[in-house]
């Protein structure tokens, strides 16, 4: 069999498990937080006497074994059904159906973004070590990564909004603008650009801090010594012996974190109202909307473990040496 082949198998059979141990883990941390779809049905109708609730909870199959209750959900999940919300009234599928494409480019463009600018601004701050250019860098990656996102986010707003007015404040795109074609997606591309940066520049900072760090260390081994020996340009070093090397961990941390970009994702979200699974999340939080939360949970983690297994396949092709050892 392919060696990729079989990695991809091999990583996908792990991954079966690791999301049936989440939903189980999900599913039971809701069911131990308090209050349930029958009592937020029941508060809604404004009638909470005992009778109608065990009448909600019967039809909303509360009252069986929590065993059954979770077999249930399980065997709803393999046939592509994620519930019922009650609070919203329509399939929980339908409302992430909704949210998860201005999720999906909101963090695609932060990770895109973070990724680029971080390694080259690493790359150049090892290139420049001890110099002012590296101070900068330097000093900007600390206060970027030290600045709390919501902060960043309201200053930004004030900034670029209300003070200046380039950039629109909140939302995806310009109400009852009716934009079509290219306006739309210049409309859009406006809207995304103080959410995707404020989400980004914390993972932004980061990878500038470690691809510097990397770069120093790699550009003083042998194998670099040998190349500037040679005789080779000092940009062919520096994009072909120092740099491919030692973006290896900046990958495998890029992998973890493009995960983790959904979680950030629902404070930056709720500050510029932009409509994707983190808010719905936040909403669904604060109505007691479980069947939601489980949901968006269980979409979540997928998300994180094919992040995971992509990053595997990259580091592979990034350094063949890897596939060797398995």
């Amino acid at each position: 069999m392919n060696p990729t082949l079989r990695a991809i198998l091999s990583r996908a059979a792990k991954a079966v498990g690791v999301i049936l141990a989440i939903v189980l883990l999900n599913f039971m941390l809701i069911r131990l937080a308090p209050g349930d779809a029958a009592a937020v049905m029941a508060g809604q109708a404004g009638a909470a006497d005992e009778m109608f609730m065990e009448q909600l909870r019967a039809q909303f199959g509360l009252d069986r074994p929590l065993y059954v209750q979770f077999f249930t959900y399980l065997g709803g999940i393999l046939q592509g059904d994620l519930g019922f919300s009650y609070r919203q009234g329509t399939e929980v599928s339908v409302l992430i159906a909704e949210r998860l494409p201005a999720t999906l480019l909101l963090t695609v463009s932060a990770f895109g973004f973070a990724l680029f600018f971080g390694i080259i601004l690493g790359a150049i701050a090892a290139m420049n070590v001890g110099r002012a250019l590296d101070f900068v860098i330097s000093v900007l990656s600390l206060l970027f990564y030290a600045t709390p996102l919501f902060w960043f986010g309201l200053m930004s707003i004030l900034l670029f909004s209300v003070w200046l007015g380039w950039l629109p404040a909140t939302g995806m795109m310009t109400i009852g603008a009716g934009y079509t074609g290219w306006d739309h997606v210049v409309d859009v591309a406006r809207h995304l650009v103080l959410p995707a940066v404020t989400l980004g520049l914390f993972y932004m900072a980061v990878y500038t801090r470690m691809t510097r760090a990397s770069m120093l260390e790699v550009r003083d081994m042998d194998f670099v010594r040998t190349a500037r020996a040679k005789g080779l340009a000092r940009g062919v070093i520096v994009r072909r012996h120092i740099l491919r090397n030692a973006i290896l961990p900046i990958i495998t941390l890029a992998g973890i974190q493009a995960g983790q970009l959904v979680g950030g994702a629902v404070l930056t979200e709720t500050v510029f109202g932009w409509p994707g699974i983190g808010r719905l999340a936040f909403d669904a939080l604060v109505q007691r909307d479980y069947q939601v939360l489980l949901g968006v949970f269980l979409v979540t983690s997928v998300m994180v473990v094919v992040f995971n297994i992509i990053t595997d396949l990259v580091y592979r092709m990034v350094d063949p040496r890897i596939g060797a050892l398995e």
